[in-house]
């Protein structure tokens, strides 16, 4: 089943993780050195979507985003372009208009355990 899954983020989401990430897992008591060496595993496995192939969806994603944290459009911007859900634990994308599937909900499909 995950052969057949693809993941995308927008060219600036590992480069904010990176960013905020080490204060996050300082706060939470856990090395920050771990937690970037993971983003970095993951990043391997996340294509990355330029600017250019979302940047046209920036207006619509900055109105579904009215109110909430403005600087995740691109996120939004890209599920939108390529017409897939958004994996988060981030309320800020419900009811954005684009599915979001929480980590417990993507556990279970990996497993093979979602109702099809």
């Amino acid at each position: 089943m995950a052969g057949r899954l693809k993941f995308f983020a927008p060219d600036v989401a590992f480069e904010e993780a990176r960013e905020h990430l080490p204060v996050i897992l300082s706060k939470r008591g856990l090395l920050p050195a771990a937690g970037l060496e993971v983003l970095d595993a993951v990043s391997e496995l996340v294509q990355t979507v330029d600017v250019e192939s979302y940047s046209s969806f920036e207006e619509v994603a900055r109105r579904r985003l009215l109110g909430r944290d403005l600087d995740d459009w691109p996120v939004l911007a890209t599920a939108l372009v390529l017409r897939c859900p958004i994996w988060t634990e981030d309320t800020d994308f419900f009811g954005s208009g684009v599915a979001t599937w929480t980590t417990d909900r993507v556990e279970l499909f990996l497993q093979g355990t979602n109702d099809r």
